[in-house]
């Protein structure tokens, strides 16, 4: 299990996380949701050691991850990170050779074990087709699904995923946290991912925590922490939160009237909307 405890992080005098504590088990997912400034993706520095932390720890096996060193802490989780920092210059499958530089001898030549979880990596992504591809004629939706390779290569039992979603179509959404899901319940992965949209959250996360001004405001199943009186509060806006048709979870919606339209012609006047907002 990998639990944070009671994790704190500060910008030089200013505190940005205070007292963070959440537990994640192997094949769950853990979203993390709140408004930009909330402390998500500093939370996710601050556990993957790029930020070290002021006061409290990471545990996973027993194990303190914020006293390791940056190459046994990369054996133990992986990251894919908001922006796509990948060499344009490299192939897929240079790219993804990157995962296994922690378990690379001195030299820092790969062994058969180490082009074997390449390849499997690859599979895994559907990337196969596209391994002596250069990053830089990858769409963007494809280069998502590199980093996800080279996370998955890297072969740990912790993956953070910091916004994955972010810049991705519906369909390249719905196929990389599809992709997420199966591989954390096929490896008993730990994921904790940061989703700015909710609805993805709800429908794919096993648990979520809010968080609000660097600190947690509500944990839990998707069902108890996606709440209207929730996200008001923090979000500083109404909205409406009613159950997935098919699946049950929290599927959010915007209330309240639309602005009313203004006409600029000659004989301008306030234009009601055609239609009512879903109550």
């Amino acid at each position: 299990m990998l639990e944070i405890l009671s994790l704190s992080l500060a910008y030089a005098d200013k505190i940005v996380l205070k007292d963070v504590s959440l537990s994640i088990h192997p094949g769950e997912i853990l979203a993390l949701v709140g408004p930009n400034g909330a402390g998500k993706s500093t939370l996710i520095r601050g556990v993957s050691g790029v930020h070290p932390p002021r006061s409290g720890s990471v545990i996973v096996d027993g194990r303190d991850l914020t006293l390791m060193s940056e190459m046994q802490r990369a054996r133990y989780l992986a990251v894919v990170p908001q922006a796509r920092l990948l060499p344009a210059a490299y192939t897929v499958y240079e790219a993804v050779l990157l995962g296994r530089t922690p378990y690379l001898n001195w030299l820092g030549r790969a062994g058969a074990h180490d082009h074997a979880m390449v390849r499997l990596a690859l599979e895994r992504t559907s990337l196969l087709e596209l391994a002596d591809q250069r990053i830089g004629e990858l769409s963007g939706g494809e280069q998502q699904r590199v980093l996800l390779a080279r996370a998955l290569a890297q072969d740990t039992p912790i993956l953070l995923l910091d916004e994955p979603t972010t810049h991705l179509d519906l369909q390249h959404q719905s196929n990389f946290l599809n992709l997420v899901r199966r591989m954390a319940l096929e490896k008993q992965l730990m994921v904790l991912m940061v989703l700015h949209d909710l609805n993805l959250a709800g429908l794919y996360a096993d648990s979520v925590a809010l968080l609000a001004n660097g600190s947690v405001v509500a944990i839990g199943a998707p069902g108890e922490v996606i709440t209207a009186k929730n996200l008001t509060s923090v979000y500083h806006v109404p909205v409406n939160v009613i159950p997935h048709p098919d699946y049950g979870t929290p599927l959010v919606l915007p209330d309240g009237r639309l602005d009313p339209i203004v006409s600029t012609d000659a004989n301008s006047r306030r234009r009601e909307p055609s239609h009512s907002p879903i109550r």
